[in-house]
């Protein structure tokens, strides 16, 4: 429990050293105890020299006293190694922030107590990201770093862009993400936020206009909720199938994570040789012919009729390879 109490009145430090004043009811919120507690760890923080000190008023609340940093002598062996996986160099390289992400490091082993500095060591030769899918290039966009830059400072900026053809956009960059190996900005034009893939920025001119984003954005929500936009629009039409409780489990190896969850949720009751009939999202039939090819003949295709005679088809001509 002693360790719980520490770890939170270092946490409490640390919320106040970043955002200046803080209620009692914030610090609760925070670190997940009551306001009574809250008083009872800010006294124990002035008894042991931290300067914390409440203001009166409307908008008073608790604060350090101006100037005061605390230094890193609080982290333990696993709090000092897991720090240095925050900053993944590959991603950080790709986005031109290597360097910097080096030096940062450098300056934070060199805060570190004496028994602690070997954290970065240790955590290099434990754990390594390899971001890039296996068949994706893995250099960076050529325009990531001008973007990255971009999105740093609120500049404005204007892309060219290829899709179908090449378009020119005014955008304001709000944050870039990584997604199996491939970065995405994620900008605003005009009214409405767009994803776009960053290797298809043709080219970039950031302009001198700085923008103000809004407070309330939250960029690992948005990409969440783009993400599954996209998923629910890839899904357009739907098969019926029976599979077997082998097809079932192998099904997550055939097609995307919503499809096997709609699927599950959509099953029947096993029939006498514990097969279900459930209906499965797909992109189209003739994605769904590839993808439930895979489960060979632990899936049958009951609707719709295209799509069953094709892999009555192709069972047909499995069957005639194999008696030959």
């Amino acid at each position: 429990m002693a360790d719980v109490r520490a770890s939170r009145l270092f946490t409490m430090v640390l919320l106040l050293q970043a955002r200046g004043t803080m209620t009692a009811a914030e610090l609760a919120g925070e670190v997940g105890v009551s306001e009574r507690t809250v008083y009872r760890d800010i006294t124990a923080l002035a008894a042991a020299g931290v300067p914390v000190y409440a203001e009166q008023g409307r908008h008073g609340g608790y604060r350090l006293v101006d100037g005061y940093r605390t230094r890193l002598t609080g982290l333990s062996r696993v709090e000092a190694e897991a720090l240095f996986l925050l900053g993944l160099y590959g991603p950080a390289r790709d986005m031109g922030l290597g360097d910097v992400l080096a030096t940062a490091q450098l300056k934070v082993s060199a805060a570190l107590p004496a028994g602690l500095r070997d954290a970065a060591a240790q955590a290099a030769q434990r754990f390594y990201l390899d971001v890039p899918g296996w068949f994706h290039d893995s250099d960076p966009p050529p325009a990531l770093s001008v973007l990255v830059r971009a999105v740093w400072q609120d500049m404005t900026v204007i892309l060219r862009y290829h899709r179908h053809d090449e378009v020119t956009r005014t955008v304001q960059p709000y944050g870039v993400v990584l997604k199996a190996g491939i970065w995405y900005l994620v900008a605003r034009v005009g009214a409405d936020l767009r994803v776009y893939r960053a290797d298809r920025v043709v080219a970039v001119e950031v302009t001198d206009q700085r923008f103000v984003r809004e407070e309330s954005f939250d960029l690992p929500a948005v990409w969440a909720e783009r993400a599954a936009q996209f998923v629910r629009g890839m899904l357009a039409e739907e098969v019926t199938v029976r599979l077997s409780q082998a097809g079932l489990r192998a099904l997550r190896f055939a097609v995307e994570p919503p499809a096997v969850q709609a699927a599950t949720d959509a099953a029947g009751e096993p029939d006498a040789q514990g097969w279900v009939v459930t209906h499965l999202p797909v992109e189209s039939a003739e994605v769904a012919y590839d993808q439930l090819l895979r489960l060979g003949p632990e899936v049958e295709v009951l609707a719709p009729q295209p799509l069953r005679d094709q892999m009555r088809v192709a069972a047909q001509r499995l069957a005639d390879l194999y008696q030959r």
